[in-house]
């Protein structure tokens, strides 16, 4: 993302054949997806971490360079060009002298430089040439600005730099030890926002489940996952939603165990998560993952107990009707088990017979969440139970 906004930062400015080339550094994303690129993500990450300091350090050698380039022109601009000093490697200019002086930091080819500096006379050289001071050099002063310089910035700034390089990776390693890492906690953003693209910090129950299967290792809880989802008690809002800081909460948790340093780090993904979406909206949960399972549960035995009541008295009263039409005349007596209600209702329409000589038997229909009874035939009762199409046989005889 950064590379892509420096790119249409100075579009206009440089070619875009180098902005491709630029862009090419994205595919260092990819890396995080990739389980067995740890490694290299490892060490990315090192140098990613290692960049303020080396930043730093570069600033002080540049100073040192800045120093010693201002005594070698004051010093060393007329010595004779030979060896190592010619017409590019010299210190006559400032820029010329900066060359010389990270040639020097380079540990490469300094005595080339240093020898022309040790000439004090002929044959090696005049130092009574017309026009000029002379182009002999000065070996003290040279012996002393070589020696320092390459101490200063050989010996020490640049190991500086890996002394910082080996630290953050260290660093790096030992927290890629750690079951999670902020690599884990990315990923989970990233899938997050497919799930949930209108960035609403929520995504339903039922979609838990697909979520929860789609996260990497070691957050990830594969299919089948609802039993262990519920078993999270996580919490919920309206509309059957949870928010992410819960699922993060409760997956970390689920890695981690309760350990001492869980506390700790939830109030770090708090404070992370706060302040990258400042406008995080409140909510109350209403229920949770446990109680909203049990909740169905309940639903659900206490319609099989009331169909199951529900199926008894419709078979009896059922008995009762065709004994009445077999051996009786067409008004129920006070014996009727059923004389008013849906069940007497739906009986005398099934039967064609009144409750009474007064009574008309009721329109109302049988909801399909109730078992029905059909008419008698051949001697026996036919139950058909309307949710799974089963019809049994009953002799009422």
């Amino acid at each position: 993302l950064l590379l892509s906004g420096i790119g249409k930062a100075f579009e206009h400015f440089l070619p875009p054949t180098l902005f491709r080339v630029i862009r090419l550094a994205r595919i260092g994303r990819i890396l995080r997806l990739i389980r067995a690129a740890k490694g290299i993500r490892t060490l990315l990450f090192a140098l990613m971490m290692s960049l303020p300091a080396l930043f730093n350090i570069g600033l002080l050698l540049f100073l040192v360079m800045f120093i010693y380039a201002i005594f070698g022109m004051a010093n060393f601009a007329y010595v004779k060009m030979e060896d190592g000093i010619d017409d590019m490697f010299n210190f006559q200019t400032f820029a010329n002298s900066m060359l010389c002086l990270f040639e020097i930091t380079t540990s490469a080819g300094w005595d080339g430089l240093l020898s022309p500096i040790l000439n004090t006379g002929p044959p090696y050289c005049d130092p009574n040439i017309t026009g000029r001071v002379g182009e002999c050099g000065k070996p003290a002063v040279g012996i002393v600005y070589f020696v320092s310089y390459i101490i200063i910035s050989f010996l020490i700034v640049v190991n500086m730099y890996i002394a910082v390089i080996l630290e953050n990776f260290n660093a790096a390693t030992e927290e890629s030890t750690e079951p999670l890492g902020e690599d884990d906690f990315d990923i989970f953003y990233e899938i997050w926002e497919k799930f949930d693209p209108e960035a609403t910090q929520f995504i339903t129950f039922s979609a838990l489940s697909d979520f929860a299967d789609a996260l990497a290792e070691p957050l990830r809880v594969p299919k089948p996952n609802k039993i262990e989802l519920i078993a999270m008690d996580l919490p919920m809002v309206s509309g059957d939603r949870i928010h992410c800081l819960d699922i993060l909460f409760a997956f970390t948790k689920r890695v981690l165990g309760d350990s001492g340093e869980m506390d700790a780090l939830k109030v770090q993904m708090e404070e992370k998560f706060m302040a990258v979406n400042p406008s995080k909206k409140s909510y109350e949960p209403i229920s949770t993952t446990l109680r909203h399972r049990q909740e169905e549960v309940s639903a659900t035995v206490i319609q099989r107990a009331y169909r199951s009541h529900l199926l008894q008295r419709s078979i009896k009263h059922a008995s009762y009707l065709y004994h009445h039409r077999t051996y009786s005349g067409d008004t129920l007596g006070d014996a009727a088990p059923e004389r008013e209600g849906l069940i007497a209702s739906m009986m005398g329409e099934n039967y064609g017979r009144n409750l009474d000589e007064s009574q008309t038997s009721s329109s109302a229909s049988f909801p399909p969440s109730y078992d029905s009874v059909t008419r008698a035939s051949s001697g026996n009762l036919i139950v058909e139970n309307e949710f799974t199409g089963d019809q049994k046989s009953l002799d009422i005889k």
